[in-house]
């Protein structure tokens, strides 16, 4: 999937990518450069956020003390 920078230097982010990420107009993203490329990763409300972690191993393996 390809775009265009325009001469504003602004990107539009293509139909499929913005309804398969539910990104909304207005939406904050965060731009980070990595390397030689550009990652756009959106925001999302911390209210969206709750649950997300349900389910996961919190277990934590430990070594014994060695003394």
């Amino acid at each position: 999937m390809f775009t265009k920078v325009s001469q504003q230097f602004r990107v539009q982010i293509p139909t499929d990518i913005r309804n398969s990420l539910k990104i909304k107009a207005g939406q904050d993203v965060q731009i980070i450069q990595f390397l030689d490329r550009i990652e756009i990763i959106p925001l999302k409300p911390i209210k969206e956020m709750r649950g997300f972690l349900r389910g996961m191993d919190t277990e934590i393996v430990r070594e014994e003390d060695e003394l």
